[in-house]
C-alpha cells in the first residue's frame, strides 16, 4: 500500500511539475484547448486544428495571465500550429528523442482548458514510422497535390488531411498512446516520468487514437515556420512502391528495402534528373528511403526546392544523379 501512495504522489508532483509547461489556447468557439512553452520569449506550440480563427487568439499562462496571441504559422500535416505572446522569461520543458520513448512506458497527457492543469495516463502503446506502424506497403503517388500542405486557414482540418497526415508527411516516428483525450487535451504535452516531454498530443491525425507529434517533429515545423511562415513540402512527381532489396544490395548497402519507381511524371523532378520506371531509390544525400515515409520527411521543410544527390538502383546497378526537388 506504501508504494502504491508513493507511486501515485510521484505522478502527481510530475503534472504539477509539468502543468508549468502547458498554457490554455482559446482560439475556437467551443471549449479551449492546451498548448506547450516552446521557448522562454513566448513561443507556444499547439494543435492546428483547434486554432479555428486567425485573430482574437488569446492564451492562458501557467501563472494566471491571460495575454493576447499571434498564429505565426501552422501545419495541417502534423496537425502543429505555432503562436507567439508577449511574455518573458516563461518555464522551458526538455525533450526526450523519440527513439528513446519504449512501448509500454507510462505518460501522462497534460492538459489546460480552463485556469488548473488536468491530466489523464496510460502508455505507450506504439512508437513508428507511419500510423499503422508499418512502412506503406503498397503504391504511393508522390507528385503535385493542389492545396498541399497549405492548410486551410480557418476550421478543422479536412478529413483527407486527417487520415493521411502521417501517411504523406511523414515528420518522423510518430508515438500512439492509450491515453483517452477529453476536450480540450489537443495541443498538450505527453509527459514521462522523467518530466522530459516526449510529443504534443493530438486527437486529429486518426480517428480513435491517441497521437503525440514527437518533438524532433515539433522542431523542424517550428523552425520552418517560424523561419517561413509555411511549410515547403517537396515533390518528385513518381509513384512508388516498397520492395526489398536483393540481397548482395542488402550487403552492400545494410539497407533491405528501397522504393521502386511506378511512374514518372512528365516534366517532374524526377523525370528531368533522368530517373525512369523501375528504378529502385535507395537514398537522398545518403540518407535512405527505406519507406515511403522516410521519403516524405526527407523532402519536408529546407529540403523543398534544394538540389539533392539521389542513390538509385538500375539494371543491378548502384546510380547516382542530382535531383531538384519540386515545392508545392
Amino acid at each position: 500500500m506504501e508504494n502504491l501512495q508513493s507511486y501515485s504522489n510521484a505522478l502527481a508532483d510530475l503534472a504539477e511539475a509539468a502543468g508549468e509547461y502547458a498554457v490554455r489556447v482559446e482560439a475556437r468557439r467551443r471549449m479551449p484547448a492546451t498548448g506547450v512553452i516552446w521557448s522562454a520569449d513566448g513561443v507556444i506550440v499547439t494543435s492546428h486544428h483547434a486554432v479555428q480563427r486567425e485573430d482574437d487568439l488569446f492564451v492562458g499562462l501557467p501563472d494566471g495571465r491571460r495575454v493576447e496571441a499571434a498564429l505565426a504559422g501552422r501545419d495541417p500535416e502534423t496537425d502543429l500550429a505555432i503562436l507567439k505572446v508577449d511574455a518573458a522569461d516563461l518555464a522551458v520543458p526538455g525533450w526526450r528523442e523519440s527513439a528513446d520513448v519504449r512501448v509500454g512506458e507510462i505518460g501522462l497527457a497534460l492538459a489546460r482548458p480552463g485556469e488548473n492543469i488536468q491530466a489523464a495516463g496510460g502508455i505507450i502503446s506504439a512508437v513508428g514510422d507511419g500510423p499503422h506502424g508499418h512502412h506503406g506497403h503498397g503504391p504511393h503517388h508522390h507528385g503535385r497535390r493542389h492545396g498541399h500542405g497549405k492548410g486551410r486557414g480557418r476550421g478543422e482540418p479536412n478529413e483527407d488531411t486527417k487520415r493521411h497526415a502521417w501517411d504523406r508527411a511523414g515528420g518522423g516516428p510518430y508515438i500512439r498512446t492509450d491515453i483517452l483525450m477529453y476536450p480540450g487535451f489537443s495541443g498538450g504535452p505527453l509527459v514521462m516520468t522523467d518530466g522530459l516531454l516526449a510529443g504534443v498530443n493530438t486527437s486529429a491525425l486518426r480517428h480513435g487514437a491517441s497521437m503525440a507529434v514527437p518533438g524532433e517533429t515539433v522542431a523542424r515545423v517550428v523552425e520552418t515556420l517560424l523561419t517561413h511562415g509555411r511549410m515547403p513540402r517537396g515533390y518528385l512527381g513518381i509513384g512508388l512502391q516498397p520492395v526489398r532489396l536483393a540481397e548482395a544490395l542488402q550487403a552492400t548497402l545494410e539497407q533491405e528495402t528501397g522504393l521502386m519507381i511506378l511512374s514518372v511524371e512528365p516534366d517532374g523532378p524526377a523525370a528531368a534528373a533522368g530517373l525512369v520506371q523501375g528504378d529502385v531509390l535507395l537514398a537522398l544525400d545518403d540518407e535512405p528511403t527505406t519507406h515511403v515515409d522516410a521519403l516524405q520527411a526527407l523532402l519536408a521543410g529546407d529540403r523543398a526546392g534544394a538540389t539533392v544527390l539521389a542513390q538509385y538502383v538500375r539494371g543491378g546497378q548502384i546510380e547516382e544523379t542530382d535531383i531538384t526537388i519540386g515545392t508545392v
